[in-house]
């Protein structure tokens, strides 16, 4: 992939046109305009999370686990533990984030935090993270996160 900058004085720094020329959309213009698109949206650093007593905000680059336990949402940061109702879908759009990958019905994880990965029973995985936290990756996912990991 090439690339350079042009200078043209009446487009606004703030808001730059960005064009992709190609032969056709194949190979990696439908990955580049997929990272433009993430690109503009506005991540945010803090989400507020409801308790059953309080609203706590937990920044997004200390979310280390998201695990569903019984009727529960327990977010592990590097501080602790925070245990919400909130749907693990609902945590998953809110933090809108390449950083976050889903690894089972019921556990999302930080890239970030990810230390380690073991092979377990029947291809599913063990991923082993900061605080000495470990969660099931099942092997549905397990293609996915090696995909995410450029493997």
């Amino acid at each position: 992939m090439h690339q350079r900058f042009e200078r043209q004085v009446g487009i606004d720094a703030t808001d730059p046109l960005v064009i992709i020329q190609a032969a056709d959309r194949q190979g990696e213009v439908p990955a580049l305009q997929r990272y433009l698109d993430d690109f503009q949206q506005q991540r945010p650093e803090i989400i507020p999370v409801k308790t059953a007593d309080r609203l706590v905000m937990i920044r997004t680059a200390d979310i280390v686990l998201a695990d569903v336990q019984e009727t529960a949402l327990l977010i592990y940061t590097a501080a602790g533990m925070t245990k919400t109702r909130e749907t693990l879908r609902h945590l998953l759009q809110r933090l809108a984030s390449d950083d976050f990958i889903q690894v089972s019905k019921h556990g999302v994880l930080n890239l970030n935090h990810l230390l380690s990965l073991e092979d377990s029973f029947s291809g599913n995985m063990t991923a082993c993270l900061t605080n000495q936290l470990k969660t099931s990756v099942s092997r549905k996912y397990v293609k996915d996160l090696m995909k995410r990991l450029g493997i």
